[in-house]
């Protein structure tokens, strides 16, 4: 075998410092999913933020309101004082129009007319008197005019900036409401199903176990549904009686709005609308079967509503609250 020559003598060690870091070199790895616990712990910081956002929101709508009504009394204040100033312009003219009719003479004119001179102040004084009158009421319509004025510059600068506060905090709210749905939404991703899938889509039936008698599938939803929406009405599951539904089979629940058979109304209809949609859009990755809310039912097979038939009441109809049953 021929010698290497010097030239390739010289390549070697850059190829085995190339081979040396391709062998050294890992690749790099993704970064670890986060856990439920670090997810909560940042839901948590994220909704006590936006709790803050919806007090400081509250209050400046308040200041805006209390602006509004300061600019309003302000502006009955000076309906009362022009009103005022109307009634007294019109004195002040008729008693012109009475002085320059009769020709009454002026103050000069009576010092030197040679009248009773007792007669002759008590008629300076009355007319003095009367034009000190008007004065006062006409500086008063003035002091009255310049404090509505400035009671209204000021509500309205105040009404401008509260305005650009509410909205900036509007926005802030809006944006952390969305943040903390992103969140809530990622903690959801990190469960799955407990049990067997088919390849079909369907899941092996799982028999209800534990103290509330329901299966382990059935007891992860009703967890996250009561985690994410919050349920202060109850929720019922497992029963005894067998009406050919999931509840003694312990893959049902029902996840109420109201006491009683009331209609719900506000913000527990949208809580109603709320755990439907949720349980819909996490229904294949949880093992969801169906869902019914409001006389229709949601079925896995068809993936669409349809209307149900009446079976005569608020709870029959499932008004008062969705019910979710699981494979």
């Amino acid at each position: 075998m021929a010698a290497a020559s010097p030239t390739h003598r010289s390549r070697w060690p850059v190829v085995l410092f190339t081979l040396a870091l391709l062998l050294h070199t890992t690749p790099a790895q993704a970064a670890p999913k986060p856990t439920v616990k670090q997810l909560k712990k940042e839901l948590a910081a994220l909704q006590k933020d936006s709790d803050k956002l919806i007090t400081e929101y509250y209050n400046s709508r308040i200041a805006r309101q209390k602006a509004e009504q300061s600019e309003k009394a302000a502006r009955e204040n000076l309906a009362a004082a022009q009103e005022l100033y109307d009634q007294h312009s019109t004195e002040l003219r008729a008693m012109a129009l009475a002085q320059y009719m009769g020709g009454e003479p002026g103050q000069i004119a009576l010092l030197t007319s040679g009248q009773d001179p007792t007669t002759l102040l008590g008629r300076m004084a009355l007319t003095q008197h009367l034009i000190d009158a008007q004065d006062a009421r006409l500086r008063g319509y003035a002091q009255v005019r310049d404090a509505r004025q400035l009671a209204e510059d000021e509500a309205s600068a105040r009404a401008d900036e509260l305005d650009g506060t509410v909205e900036e905090l509007d926005k802030r709210k809006k944006k952390a409401e969305k943040q903390i749905e992103k969140i809530k939404d990622k903690i959801d991703q990190l469960y799955t199903a407990p049990g067997i899938r088919r390849p079909d889509g369907t899941w092996v039936p799982q028999l209800p176990e534990g103290a509330d008698n329901i299966t382990p599938r059935m007891r992860l939803v009703k967890q996250l549904i009561q985690e994410r929406f919050e349920v202060p009405y109850g929720i019922g599951c497992y029963r005894v009686i067998q009406d050919g539904g999931e509840h003694p089979l312990g893959r049902a629940c029902d996840f109420m709005l109201s006491r009683g058979g009331a209609m719900p109304a506000g913000e527990e209809l949208k809580r109603g609308e709320q755990i439907a949609a949720w349980a819909i859009k996490n229904a294949r990755r949880l093992g969801i079967l169906y869902v019914i809310y409001r006389q229709r039912i949601w079925h896995a097979r068809t993936g669409s509503w349809r209307t149900m038939s009446d079976r005569g009441g608020t709870t029959a109809n499932h008004y008062d609250h969705p019910h979710v049953s699981v494979y």
